[in-house]
């Protein structure tokens, strides 16, 4: 599995993980005593959503220490930032500083079974849309996390072209079909006035390429214009053909296709499910409005699209108010090396990260090869 990045970009995955600095003086986060004790605690917070105390670790861990032990060293992750007291007498639960350890340096990844490879993997079978493909494995990783599915596609508008292919449909219809480098293949319907023999749309396609090779669609719009007003082009048959195809194709890309970023948010009410919100009425205003205003996570869907590898952004590390108590899992998709997408779940702080990340990133190798 590909290494696991904090929000920051500063801190790796199990696969390069860098020794953590020692609190020098106070104690010894390294040690297996402390490993262990806030191990314990994470998954038992994420397990019940309630603070963990002392005897509940002993009772259920095989730690080795008594609880007065298990107190002791909680006391000490506490006043380091590790873990936190809600109430005077309550137990203790995690710390956004206590969970991006815990990820980084003692999570262990769970299996995925057969099963859920195999449900993952019908969404890309058989012939489907790619935007509908997307929307699906959004919805079958909400149904797997009880979290919300992501999936993210930036404008397409962007991409340079990779190549143009021209089909015949009927005596006058060409089927324009752009292949971006990265994104989405777009087609395009174009009506010609006269029929187009096979031999001419060879030679046509010859020469839409050589001038939109590498280009953006905002640039071969400009080259098709400037091409129009060259007077020999004029008088040549062929390669004023293709500039009319040409144009007629770039002009039909409406906003749909090369305007705003294709973003989908599917399971949102498995969020606001959790316990940790349910009963906050304000709290889940807020984050339902945090979801509908979908740039909020396009910011920080924008910022996994430009580092390689998965991430993990825990709360204040996404730099968005709304989304604090929120951890968010991605990864990026692509094909031919190239990065199309981004795909992710996001759900609360003390989400199962040794089953979800697994989970997206078999996602994400899923889509790349679909792609």
């Amino acid at each position: 599995m590909r290494a696991v990045t904090g929000g920051t970009g500063g801190n790796q995955g199990r696969a390069d993980r860098p020794a953590t600095s020692i609190h020098r003086g106070i104690m010894d986060i390294n040690s297996e005593r402390h490993r262990s004790i806030l191990t314990a605690v994470v998954r038992d917070y994420i397990r019940t959503a309630m603070p963990v105390g002392s005897r509940g670790l002993t009772a259920g861990h095989r730690l080795g220490v008594s609880p007065a032990t298990v107190r002791g060293v909680m006391a000490e992750l506490e006043e380091n930032g590790y873990l936190v007291q809600p109430h005077t007498s309550a137990g203790r639960v995690p710390t956004e500083k206590g969970f991006r350890f815990f990820i980084d340096t003692l999570l262990e990844f769970d299996d995925i079974s057969p099963d859920e490879k195999s449900f993952l993997r019908r969404n890309l079978n058989g012939p489907v849309a790619i935007d509908d493909a997307l929307t699906e494995t959004a919805k079958a990783l909400a149904s797997m996390t009880l979290c919300a599915g992501l999936m993210f596609t930036p404008r397409r508008s962007n991409y340079t072209i990779r190549r143009i292919s021209l089909l015949k449909t009927d005596k006058t219809g060409v089927m324009v079909i752009i292949v971006p480098s990265a994104g989405a293949v777009s087609t395009r319907l174009v009506r010609m006035g006269v029929e187009v023999s096979a031999y001419d749309l060879e030679r046509i396609t010859g020469y839409l390429n050589t001038i939109a090779l590498g280009a953006t669609l905002g640039e071969l719009r400009a080259r098709i214009v400037e091409e129009m007003r060259k007077e020999k082009n004029l008088y040549d048959a062929l390669v004023s053909k293709a500039l009319s195809i040409g144009a007629m194709a770039v002009s039909t890309e409406d906003a749909s296709a090369t305007g705003a970023a294709g973003l989908c948010v599917e399971g949102k009410l498995n969020v606001l499910d959790q316990p940790e919100f349910r009963d906050d009425l304000d709290r889940m205003k807020a984050l339902f409005k945090a979801f509908e205003e979908k740039g909020l996570l396009l910011k920080i869907l924008d910022k996994s699209m430009e580092e390689a590898g998965m991430h993990v952004y825990l709360g204040s590390e996404s730099s968005i108010k709304e989304f604090e108590g929120l951890g968010l899992v991605t990864a990026q998709y692509g094909r031919d090396g190239e990065v199309v997408g981004t795909l992710g779940v996001i759900g609360p702080l003390r989400m199962n990260y040794s089953r979800i990340i697994p989970l997206v990133n078999y996602t994400a190798g899923l889509l790349t090869k679909g792609f």
